[in-house]
């Protein structure tokens, strides 16, 4: 089969390449999935560049996103689940060979039976900006009548957060950088945008939430947003953070001291198997109805993934970018 791949960290241009490797065969309580898509994510991008963490085996086909059908199965798993359209989670989370390809094998239940009605582009946008959404949102304690800022609701997991604050019944105010990136957010429902560039976010919370402040935050980069959070947050107010730019942010500590704020931090690669479970179920729900909006910004072939990992790179796409492997 074809597929991406890198033997050493570094730059795209200097490590990746695209070539032919062993197709895989499931074992035991694992499924083959021919693959039509595949997510790019900066986690991905982070882990090839060796920023996050170096290279750990000698070769690597990047990515844990993805959608395609099952071709194959293994002893265990039904042989009803061949030609089950799916998407995948975790496909290169401590392992070699992740969704970069033209197929992937892993464990049954890391392939998610996909509607017939949710595009395979779609599929590859799940497994981590989703299930990151999802996960947040439920940290940040979201339910009927709360307030909650999402920061960078145009991205791929903001997009996500939004709609899955909405139908909690959360009011959501969102950061943004743009008009364009603006109306991204209101299409998926923020009540409220704020363009963190021209405006003071802080009078613009303040004077949304008659001065009281959000109940939460939903944070993408703690270090670039922490000094945020006294003009943002009220007293017993909680922040999910999913990303940060450095290894030791400065915090605004006397706040959050005095404030009885909580950091919930979050990891989706180790999300908790039975929030995982409620969170599968709840998407397929939302897949099953056209009730979850998904906003693929570029795909790229399979010969192009050096350009799908540099627009990743350069933090300017709004929205998810898929590679197209089959």
């Amino acid at each position: 089969m074809r597929a991406a791949y890198y033997e050493k960290n570094g730059p795209a241009r200097d490590v990746l390449r695209v070539g032919e490797v062993e197709t895989g065969e499931p074992g035991r309580g694992e499924v083959r999935v021919r693959l039509a898509t595949s997510g790019v994510n900066p986690s991905d991008v982070k882990n090839r560049a060796g920023i996050t963490r170096k290279i750990a085996f000698p070769r690597v086909i990047p990515h844990s996103d993805g959608a395609g059908e099952i071709d194959r199965v293994g002893e265990g798993v039904a042989a009803s689940r061949i030609g089950e359209r799916v998407w995948v989670w975790n496909g290169q989370w401590r392992r070699a060979f992740g969704t970069a390809a033209q197929s992937i094998v892993l464990p049954a239940e890391q392939a998610v039976p996909l509607p017939a009605n949710v595009r395979l582009e779609a599929g590859a946008c799940l497994g981590i900006p989703a299930y990151t959404a999802y996960q947040a949102v439920e940290y940040a304690g979201i339910g009927d009548g709360s307030t909650v800022l999402v920061a960078a609701g145009a991205g791929a997991v903001g997009h996500y957060a939004i709609q899955f604050a909405k139908k909690r019944g959360a009011t959501v105010l969102t950061t943004v950088s743009s008009s364009a990136k603006a109306d991204l957010a209101r299409q998926v429902g923020a009540d409220h945008t704020i363009d963190y560039k021209r405006e003071d976010v802080g009078a613009r919370v303040m004077a949304i939430t008659g001065k009281r402040g959000v109940d939460a935050v939903i944070e993408m980069d703690l270090a670039v947003n922490a000094h945020l959070l006294p003009g943002v947050l009220r007293p017993e107010g909680t922040v999910a953070i999913y990303g940060g730019s450095a290894p030791e942010p400065a915090i605004p500590f006397p706040f959050l001291l005095q404030s009885s704020i909580t950091l919930r931090f979050l990891l989706v690669y180790n999300m908790p198997p039975a929030l995982r479970a409620r969170a599968t179920a709840d998407i397929t729900r939302m897949l099953e109805a056209d009730a979850l909006i998904h906003n693929v910004a570029q795909t790229f072939a399979l010969a192009d993934i050096i350009a799908a990992h540099e627009a990743v790179e350069t933090g300017k796409t709004m929205g998810n970018v898929v590679v197209l492997t089959g």
